[in-house]
């Protein structure tokens, strides 16, 4: 009876082998034949922004390097969750996917999402970081951050700090640093970061933290006054300007980002591809120069676990800092 059950748990072991190694076989074919059709990749802002160039320019990277389009479809809208929406609840096939950027860590706590933005989500890959750049009007009587937190501390609750609407990462980033360096100060909304430049500039508000991009131009024309940025490192553009961690609030980072994810469960070797042909395009020379148009840098080489805890510890961290200001949408 012993050999027979030997004999049988023999046959067992052999036939689950046999199963491992077809199932790894099948794996592997079907990571050779992906992508038999054009992939989506849904950019949930409006054309033309910094999300959409950089949405656009990896979808055509990545086409050419997997040899089937990369099509971009811009859904716009509640924040961005609508086209994310999409994404969350497509098939996890390998053929849909979605940008998003830094804000996407914001929305659960302002919208009612009708998905878990950790959980119900495959991540891909972080492809770009860089900072926001804090700026204020010619006009301020102040010559470093540190003036201008003297100055707030000075002056409670006078200060006005323009943002691109209520609930936005330019409006987060200010309270956050508001709350870390002790300061009152008071929130002017504007619906974009035209109208709050422009407000800046003539020193109707007296500071705005603004994509790095957006505000370059208006520095280096002397129209406003670059004073730090949001990043633990300096920025080459501006090497001159400190971070805000050196500048007094050692606690502070706040990076502007985007990276790519899909639904939950899109098959392992379909990601593994991705994230390799991301790579090798994050890593070329031209990548570097076209994202610097924008303000920003290829990310630090990175997984999508990684990825995947940074937008967890975002979430938890934009949670309490709209908690603690009672920051909610108008």
């Amino acid at each position: 009876m012993k050999r027979f059950n030997d004999r049988r748990t023999l046959v067992s072991a052999a036939l689950a082998g046999t199963a491992l190694a077809v199932s790894a076989s099948r794996a592997y074919a079907q990571a050779q034949a992906w992508p038999a059709r054009p992939i989506r990749l849904v950019v949930p802002f409006a054309t033309g922004g910094g999300s959409d160039f950089i949405g656009r320019f990896m979808a055509q990277r990545l086409g050419q390097s997997l040899g089937q389009p990369v099509v971009v479809e811009n859904r716009p809208g509640a924040g961005s969750t609508l086209g994310i929406e999409m994404v969350v609840k497509s098939p996890p096939d390998g053929y849909t996917f979605g940008l998003i950027a830094s804000s996407y860590t914001v929305t659960p706590s302002l919208y009612r999402l009708r998905f878990d933005p950790v959980t119900d989500i495959t991540p891909v890959l972080q492809f770009s970081q860089g900072p926001m750049v804090v700026v204020v009007p010619k006009s301020l009587p102040v010559k470093s951050f540190t003036d201008l937190i003297a100055l707030a501390r000075a002056r409670p609750g006078e200060l006005n700090y323009a943002s691109a609407g209520q609930g936005s990462i330019t409006h987060l980033a200010c309270a956050h640093f508001a709350e870390l360096a002790g300061l009152r100060m008071t929130h002017v909304p504007y619906k974009g970061t035209g109208p709050a430049l422009t407000d800046t500039m003539s020193g109707q508000t007296q500071l705005f933290f603004s994509s790095t991009a957006t505000a370059l131009p208006h520095v280096q024309s002397g129209a406003l006054r670059a004073l730090a940025i949001t990043t633990r490192e300096r920025l080459a553009a501006l090497a001159s300007i400190p971070t805000i961690a050196e500048s007094g609030v050692p606690a502070y980072d706040v990076p502007l980002w985007h990276g790519m994810i899909g639904p939950a469960g899109v098959p392992e070797a379909v990601v593994a591809r991705l994230v390799a042909e991301s790579r090798r395009t994050l890593s070329l020379r031209e990548t570097a120069d076209q994202l610097a148009q924008d303000g920003v840098a290829p990310a630090p080489d990175g997984t999508p676990d990684a990825f995947r805890e940074r937008i967890r510890n975002e979430v938890a961290q934009w949670r309490g800092v709209i908690a603690r200001a009672g920051i909610k949408l108008e």
